[in-house]
C-alpha cells in the first residue's frame, strides 16, 4: 500500500502512480562489507516506499553476477570496478544483466599505508620503494618477506598474481573480515608500526587516518589479459587497480519487465563518495546495526532519495 504522504506529494505535483506492487519480491544481495550492507537496506527501504516487496539474500560478492544471470538476484547496487568490474562486464556483454546506472561516487581499491611509514621508507608511494622496504613490513608469519594484509579471500583481488608479476618481496595474507583489517590498522597506527593493507575509497578510513595508496604501474584493461603488455612481458596483473573507477548498479535482464516501477526508481539512485563513506562509518565507527544505519541515512538524506521516487 502506498504511504499517504507520498500520495499527497504526488497529487500536489500533478503526478499519478498506477503501478501496483510487484507480485514477486525484489531480491537484493547482502555481501560482507559495511557500506554494501547498509546500502542494500537503503535501496530496499526506498523500493518499499515505491510499492515493492523486498527480500534480502546473503550472497557471495563474486558469484552474485552469475546468480543475477540465473534470475536469483534482481539488483546489485554497489558494483566496484576494481573488485567486480571484470565479472560484471562479462554478464552485461552476455545480455543477462543490464548496466542500469552509474553513481557519482568514484572508487579506488588498492594497497594502502599510513603516512608515518614514509619516514621509514623513503620514496613511497612508489611501488619500487615499497619493494626495497619490504623487510619493515615483515611479521613472524612472513619474514623475511613483507606482509601485505589483504581483504577476505572471496574478494578475489589477485594480489598474489600482482606480487608474482612485479617480483616484489611480499607475501599476501588474507584477513578474515574487513573488521580484522581495521583492528590491525588501529593497533599499528597507535604504535606507529609499519603496515600496508588493502583499503578502498570511498570509506570511513580517510576521515580517521592520514595515509596514501601505493602507486603501482597504471592500470590498463590489457594488464589482466595480455601478458606482453606492461613491465613484465611474461605475466598478467603487472599493474595497479583502476583509479577513479566506477560504482554501478546492475539489474537482471528481466527486472524492467517484471517490475517497471521499481526499475524506474533504481535508475535514479545515485550515491556520492560521501554517501558511501557515511554508510560505512555508521557501522564501523559508530557501531550501529546496518538496518538502523540505513534508517538514519534515509532520515538525514530525505530530500535526496524522495527525488528518486
Amino acid at each position: 500500500m502506498k504511504k499517504p504522504h507520498l500520495i499527497a506529494c504526488a497529487l500536489a505535483a500533478g503526478l499519478v502512480f498506477t503501478a501496483p506492487a510487484a507480485a514477486e519480491p525484489v531480491k537484493i544481495p547482502i555481501h560482507n562489507w559495511s557500506s554494501q550492507i547498509v546500502g542494500a537496506y537503503i535501496v530496499g527501504k526506498i523500493l518499499g516506499e515505491a510499492g515493492s516487496e523486498v527480500e534480502f539474500v546473503p550472497a557471495d560478492s563474486q558469484a552474485v553476477y552469475q546468480a543475477m544471470c540465473e534470475g536469483d538476484i534482481d539488483i546489485v547496487h554497489e558494483v566496484w570496478e576494481g573488485a567486480f568490474g571484470e565479472n560484471f562486464e562479462k554478464v552485461v556483454a552476455e545480455g543477462c544483466v543490464i548496466d542500469a546506472a552509474t553513481h557519482d561516487a568514484k572508487t579506488r581499491e588498492e594497497w594502502w599505508y599510513p603516512a608515518y611509514v614514509e619516514e621509514k621508507c623513503p620514496g613511497l608511494p612508489d611501488w619500487k620503494a615499497l619493494d626495497k622496504c619490504a623487510a619493515i613490513f615483515a611479521t613472524a608469519e612472513t619474514e623475511p618477506k613483507g606482509r601485505f594484509l589483504a581483504g577476505p579471500a572471496d574478494w578475489l583481488k589477485n594480489d598474489d598474481k600482482r606480487v608474482e608479476a612485479l617480483g616484489i618481496n611480499f607475501e599476501v595474507v588474507n584477513a578474515g573480515t574487513a573488521d580484522a583489517i581495521w583492528a590491525e590498522l588501529k593497533a599499528a597506527y597507535e604504535a606507529k608500526r609499519p603496515i600496508v593493507h588493502f583499503n578502498w575509497t570511498p570509506n570511513f578510513v580517510e576521515a580517521l587516518y592520514d595515509g596514501k595508496f601505493i602507486e603501482f604501474p597504471k592500470h590498463d584493461a590489457k594488464c589482466t589479459t595480455d601478458a606482453s603488455w606492461g613491465v613484465n612481458p611474461d605475466k598478467i596483473y603487472d599493474c595497479g587497480n583502476p583509479a577513479g573507477g566506477y560504482l554501478k548498479i546492475g539489474v537482471h535482464k528481466g527486472f524492467p519487465g517484471k517490475n517497471p516501477a521499481a526499475y524506474n526508481v533504481v535508475k535514479k539512485i545515485n550515491f556520492t563518495n560521501l554517501d558511501v563513506a557515511v554508510m560505512a562509518k555508521l557501522v564501523d565507527i559508530d557501531k550501529m546495526e546496518a538496518e538502523a544505519a540505513a534508517t538514519k541515512w534515509l532520515a538525514d538524506n530525505e530530500s535526496k532519495w524522495r527525488g528518486w521516487l
